[in-house]
Formats: C-alpha cells, structure tokens, sequence
C-alpha cells in the first residue's frame, strides 16, 4: 500500500461529498475551486472550524471552516431558522454538516483506504486563535465559493505502521 493516498482520488472524493450535502440536504450551490496542500501545522484562524478525527489503516483529521456569517446562513438552511449570531445550534448545525460531508467522504475513500473510523465533531468558533493537529502530513484543501464568501474541507491523513498481532493467554483458576 502506497505511503500517499492519490491526490485526485482525495480531492474528488471531498468536492462530492461536499456537492452532495449542500445540493441535497442545504439546497445551496456550491462551485468548487482549485484544490492545493498546504503544511498541516498551527494557523492563525478566524470564524468557525469542525474537526473530525478519521482512523483506521490510514488516521488523521477531516474538517471544514468558514465565516461565522456563512456558519449563521448555511444553519439557517438546515434548520430552517435564522440565527443572528454563532451559538450553539449553528455549532451543533455545522458539526452535523461537517460529519455528513466528511462521512461521505470517508466513505468513499474506503475503497483506497481500507476501513475507516470516525470521531464525533468538534467545533470551535472565535477570532484570532490557533487551530492544528498533531499530523505530519499536509492538508489536502478543497476550497469552495459559497454565497459569496468561501468554504474549506480539508483532510490530512497518514498510513499507520503495521502493529504485530500479540497473542494474549488468559488463565482463569477456580476454588
């Protein structure tokens, strides 16, 4: 099994599971714009990030980040309310919609993958904070225009080391 998973089996995997929920379950155009890598270490952040941790032969993260306007806008749609500031609906919204979107996308990345486990989301939202993971790799970044502002689904992923099989003999004794 190859160190790296494809780039474009990534990026593809992540614009139709993105396309798919915002079609589908938001009702919202998306377009997709030019994928890239970008070093997967602490940035500078602003507005909201949901993180999804991904585990299995391969591990990492999955996550998605946005303005907290279009936070506010994309919750909107799928709760069909509105919502004049970030709380806790909008994050418990955008942690439901991260999950979809990178569920899919594991999903379909399990072909090349193998078996993939999931996390629950986190979601954060502020201003002027750090955000990372302790990954190696770099992030696979998909960038989307969506009601004018941008949207990012990103993953970084890295194949584990096999661990060898330990045989366990467990001894039971009665009175």
């Amino acid at each position: 099994m190859s160190q790296e998973l494809n780039q474009a089996t990534v990026v593809a995997a992540m614009r139709h599971a993105t396309g798919d929920v915002f079609s589908m379950m938001l009702g919202m155009e998306i377009q997709s714009l030019e994928a890239y890598r970008q070093p997967c270490k602490p940035e500078r952040a602003n507005g909201v990030i949901a993180l999804i941790g991904l585990t299995g032969k391969w591990t990492g993260t999955g996550s998605l980040t946005c303005t907290g306007e279009l936070a506010r806008r994309i919750s909107g749609r799928f709760l069909m309310s509105e919502f004049a500031a970030v709380d806790q609906e909008v994050l418990d919204a955008m942690g439901e919609i991260t999950n979809m979107i990178i569920g899919n996308f594991k999903n379909a990345l399990e072909e090349d993958a193998g078996p993939l486990g999931m996390s629950i989301p986190m979601v954060v939202f502020g201003h002027n904070f750090m955000a990372g993971t302790s990954q190696s790799v770099d992030w696979v970044v998909v960038p989307f225009a969506c009601d004018g502002e941008r949207l990012e689904v990103r993953a970084c992923l890295s194949l584990q080391p096999e661990q060898p099989v330990r045989r366990r003999t467990l001894c039971v004794s009665g009175q």
